[in-house]
């Protein structure tokens, strides 16, 4: 199980903390799913999902004005005792200082947001899905190829960091070479990305390593991209069939997801920048509702029955 330190928690969101006193650090959030704690200040705690981050908005305050300092700071400090990783006051609310009192108590840490409460919940649970979300490290390179992340995998040594180098010369953008990190946030995007250590950096055999960021600048490299399209190299068998007509798509999945898989055979002399450009621009055609493939089958089968 992925966890985000209260720390990183902190500094992301841009919050501000009223207590300074409780380490940020060892506390951790494991869900990504935000909670605003309306029953539970009413003493309704069935059901109630401690895990989430607590957020209180201005609906919840005005109930917790009407109902008094004395009875809602009861009520934070039942809150409290269920060891929720944090409660959030939005809106620039004011806290009361029985509840800051209640929270060095508990060890709870509490944070003042300028942000509406909407709109607050809303980044705090994108951002902690992509934070939390499953992953998994894979040998490969990945490439934003006209906003298509590209990813190109294949047996080491075949080329993959070659061709990642020729087409940042053509103007896309590396996001990762060697190890990609994927993640999974939704069952239909998978976020791709580079480990910390090697970030923009190439590993040309032969020459070492490059920094592309600083060879190409900034334009040429990328921190996150998602995963739109795999391509694997092999080396050319001249005994195994290759599609010719990509009627039919081929899929690899990785955690759980199906990604559009296209096997290219290498050759001498094939172009393999231009052959990934290629399989970018098809794709996103095909996405828009055109298909090359199925656009000549059409042809041929509209001139045989004519014929």
């Amino acid at each position: 199980m992925y966890t985000v330190s209260l720390q990183k928690f902190a500094d992301k969101m841009n919050v501000e903390n009223l207590t300074p006193e409780i380490e940020l650090e060892n506390l951790e959030i494991t869900q990504a799913d935000v909670n605003r704690p309306a029953l539970q200040l009413a003493d309704f705690f069935d059901y109630f999902d401690h895990h989430r981050v607590q957020i209180i908005g201005q609906v919840e305050y005005t109930y917790m004005e009407k109902q008094g300092v004395e009875r809602s700071a009861e009520m934070i400090g039942k809150i409290m005792s269920y060891k929720v990783p944090c409660i959030v006051f939005c809106r620039s609310l004011p806290v009361a200082e029985e509840y800051l009192a209640l929270a060095r108590d508990h060890g709870i840490p509490i944070f003042v947001s300028k942000d509406d409460t909407s709109a607050f919940s809303a980044e705090v649970t994108r951002w902690l899905n992509v934070e939390l979300a499953p992953r998994i490290s894979i040998h490969g390179v990945l490439v934003d190829i006209y906003g298509e992340g590209v990813l190109i995998t294949g047996e080491s040594g075949i080329g993959k960091s070659e061709v990642a180098l020729e087409l940042i010369h053509r103007g896309h953008r590396l996001v990762s070479d060697d190890v990609v990190e994927i993640k999974k946030v939704s069952d239909a995007t998978l976020i791709g990305s580079a480990p910390d250590i090697t970030r923009h950096f190439i590993e040309l055999r032969g020459i070492g390593i490059v920094d592309a960021k600083t060879l190409f600048g900034v334009e040429s490299v990328k921190n996150t991209q998602s995963i739109d399209l795999v391509i694997q190299l092999e080396e050319w068998n001249k005994d195994q069939e290759y599609d010719r007509m990509g009627l039919e798509e081929e899929y690899i999945e990785y955690l759980g997801n199906k990604v559009v898989c296209h096997s290219i055979p290498i050759r001498p002399g094939r172009n393999l920048a231009v052959i990934c450009e290629s399989a970018a621009v098809n794709f996103r055609q095909k996405k828009m509702g055109y298909n090359a493939a199925r656009e000549l089958y059409n042809r041929v089968t509209s001139n045989l029955s004519n014929s």
